[in-house]
């Protein structure tokens, strides 16, 4: 079993536990695991995959649930990896999939451009941002997305429009089979720099204040029910506090399950499931996590 620390990248390792790569530090080994160099050093790693294993992505891992038994095939790591960013006209930036979505907030308000300070509420990364269009602050990622460039098992690599997706509520519909997200290029407008910033300052401490930022979580545990709210509907039923294994609902935000130590994959889908029966009993309402189960 390998530490993190002790990963090196561009090279094939075996038996490496997962729960350092992910935000609720919880979860079993993956059976290969690679961390690639770049872009480049992906497509050739991609090249040689024999067309049969099966591959699992992680950005920053902030909104995963790694099973206690791991997970088998090929895991690769974008974080740290894909991570070229770069400003290609003067209101569109182009960024790789491991980079954070507070990145590339922060980077378009330093080059005095607004409406992506949202982003910086996003505590994952560009590559699972357009996988679930995920959202923060009243902004959905897709929304400022002009073009994305994709990687398939050949380690080919496709630039494709929005409108080639279908885009949901933290769902997003049209990539083909083995085929994935490597950048999205964001459109911004153009603006005062410092204020972006000081929103984004802003925008954070509004977060903090409302949600378990320091602690082990997987972000948003259920997505909002149409007209409402889970982390409502979960701290209407008195659920705040209420604890399975080494599993919390967080007393600051009830949609926030926190790993108190030790907590395993198990207690997270046990809690995840009584949230949803007491949800269901109480109001007839069927509340679908945001997590995703690998």
């Amino acid at each position: 079993m390998s530490a993190k620390r002790d990963l090196e990248k561009g090279q094939l390792h075996t038996n490496v536990n997962l729960a350092s790569f992910t935000s609720w530090q919880l979860g079993g080994n993956a059976e290969r695991f690679y961390w690639p160099l770049d872009l480049e050093d992906l497509q050739q790693f991609l090249k040689k995959l024999p067309a049969d294993e099966k591959i699992t992505w992680l950005g920053l891992g902030s909104n995963v649930l790694v099973p206690d038994e791991g997970i088998k095939g090929m895991v690769i790591i974008t974080q740290g990896a894909l991570k070229e960013m770069e400003l290609i006209e003067p209101t569109l930036v182009y960024a790789q999939a491991g980079i954070s979505c507070a990145q590339v907030a922060r980077f378009g308000a330093r080059n005095n451009l607004v409406t992506g300070e949202f982003l910086a509420g996003i505590p994952g990364s560009v590559g699972g941002a357009l996988w679930m269009n995920a959202g923060a602050f009243g902004g959905e990622t897709w929304q400022r997305i002009e073009y994305v460039d994709t990687i398939n098992r050949q380690g080919e690599i496709k630039r494709r429009s929005p409108s080639e997706f279908t885009i949901h509520y933290r769902k997003t519909e049209g990539l083909a089979p083995n085929e994935w997200f490597v950048a999205g290029a964001f459109r911004f407008q153009p603006g005062n720099g410092e204020e972006g910033l000081a929103n984004i300052k802003a925008l954070l401490e509004k977060r903090a204040q409302t949600q378990p930022t320091g602690e082990p979580s997987c972000g948003s545990t259920f997505k909002n029910p149409p007209g409402d709210y889970a982390g409502r509907l979960i701290e209407s039923l008195g659920l705040k506090g209420h604890q399975i294994g080494q599993a919390r609902i967080s007393p600051k935000h009830a949609n926030f399950i926190i790993n108190l130590g030790g907590a395993t994959a198990k207690d997270m889908k046990e809690m995840i499931a009584f949230v949803q029966q007491k949800v269901k009993e109480a109001y007839g309402i069927e509340l679908h996590p945001e997590v995703q189960r690998l």
